[in-house]
């Protein structure tokens, strides 16, 4: 069995400025990365992202970017938890998709892939799905709300 799963959620904005709260490192700092974000997400791009609950700058390789529909990264995770990358390093992939809904709503769909198959994989898979989860959730309260749903939330 693979572990790997797919988290979604509807935001009321237009796919462009959906998917630019993701890309552009201004706006994801304002709702995801409390700690801040450096680098636009551009394919073959090493952004940085940082999180107030897991202190210090993460570096995030861009695979593949189809403006406004799918983002592909790539990440590291802690040893014993993910297999290796092409360099030997724990990681793992994530996909973010974005399809523009009839209604005028967003889809957003983020999967992640790549956990090692034993129980730290596993915890570790658990923490990131949580952690995607509030990602959507904070996106659409800030996109559609203006609050900045994590704010204190951690520190």
């Amino acid at each position: 069995m693979d572990l790997k799963f797919t988290v979604s959620g509807r935001i009321a904005k237009s796919v462009d400025v959906v998917y630019e709260a993701v890309a552009d490192p201004a706006q994801l700092s304002k709702y995801f990365t409390t700690g801040g974000a450096k680098g636009r997400i551009e394919t073959g791009a090493t952004v940085t992202w940082d999180f107030h609950d897991f202190p210090g700058a993460f570096p995030v390789r861009i695979l593949a970017v189809e403006k406004n529909r799918r983002i592909e990264l790539r990440w590291g995770a802690a040893p014993g938890t993910a297999d290796a990358d092409e360099s030997g390093e724990p990681s793992t992939k994530v996909t973010l998709e974005f399809e523009q809904l009839d209604d005028g709503r967003t889809l957003v769909k983020i999967s992640e892939e790549g956990w090692a198959q034993r129980p730290e994989g596993l915890a570790a898979s658990y923490k990131n799905c949580e952690g995607w989860t509030g990602m959507l959730c904070a996106m659409k309260a800030w996109l559609e709300y203006g609050v900045q749903f994590r704010q204190g939330f951690y520190k």
